[in-house]
């Protein structure tokens, strides 16, 4: 069980928002979202942070849309500085295409993090999964599964800043079939993402029994506020899951210090 760490930049700003309340806006205005915590301090001194701390395999997510050109840009040079200061350190996600993968990869990022490009009207798209396999390698790259709770009380996978929902369920199937096409998951629990009220221990039940059937490499993130939260993750997985900590973090606005989790993860 390790921490790993995250950088999460909306608008040119390293941040830590509340993750279903992401919204786009259009004409040239910036997105919004509501804020647990915002900076001026640049994503390149986080990577440095975590570089001398030894925490690699984080992630780096440009929260912006492409289609908000103007903030996307200003997330994205924050995302490069972030890059060069902690090479093969962290994953970079957030408008990834076969076309833009080999970018983030050349700047640095050891994986790149899809979610949205292999969906379309609310499927999985089999064709544009493969075009992404072509284009950097199993080997290098995370899907983003991250995922919210309907009626039915299953939870299903969703995109575009995790405002729309998908047909496809978080469950050992899906799992299992789609670890042949990527070298790890990223999995948000985005109704208690930067809530700090707790985990989503449905969801970590879930991921957990697939961990310990197949030991492949799962970060959970979401609603993490105490060593507790950290303790039922590790029991619901055997160990084996990772997990992000982001709004609960001192790092961030709150409570918990990044250098006592990463100790502790170490210790069980």
């Amino acid at each position: 069980m390790r921490i790993r760490p995250c950088i999460d930049i909306h608008n040119g700003k390293v941040k830590q928002i509340v993750g279903s309340s992401l919204r786009d806006r259009t004409n040239g205005a910036e997105g919004t979202a509501e804020e647990n915590f915002t900076t001026d301090k640049a994503a390149r001194d986080y990577a440095m942070l975590y570089k001398e701390m030894g925490l690699s395999g984080g992630h780096i997510i440009l929260l912006n849309s492409v289609k908000e050109e103007n903030a996307y840009h200003r997330d994205l040079e924050q995302a490069l500085g972030a890059l060069s200061a902690f090479p093969g350190g962290m994953q970079a996600g957030g408008g990834i295409t076969p076309l833009t993968a080999g970018f983030f990869l050349d700047a640095g990022a050891s994986h790149v993090i899809v979610t949205s490009y292999v969906f379309r009207d609310g499927r999985l798209q089999e064709t544009a999964l493969r075009e992404l396999l072509r284009a950097v390698g199993k080997k290098r790259l995370v899907l983003d599964l991250s995922c919210r709770r309907r009626e039915d009380g299953r939870y299903y996978v969703v995109t575009d800043r995790w405002q729309k929902f998908t047909d496809l369920t978080i469950c050992e199937e899906t799992l299992v079939r789609l670890s042949g096409c990527c070298d790890e998951f990223l999995i948000h629990a985005a109704d208690v993402e930067g809530k700090r009220s707790g985990i989503e221990e449905n969801l970590v039940g879930i991921l957990g029994g697939f961990q310990e059937k197949t030991g492949f490499p799962v970060t959970y993130a979401g609603g993490v506020h105490s060593l507790s939260d950290l303790d039922r993750i590790r029991t619901l997985s055997g160990g084996c899951m990772d997990v992000t900590v982001g709004s609960a973090l001192t790092l961030f606005g709150g409570s918990l210090d990044l250098f006592e989790l990463a100790e502790y993860c170490k210790s069980i």
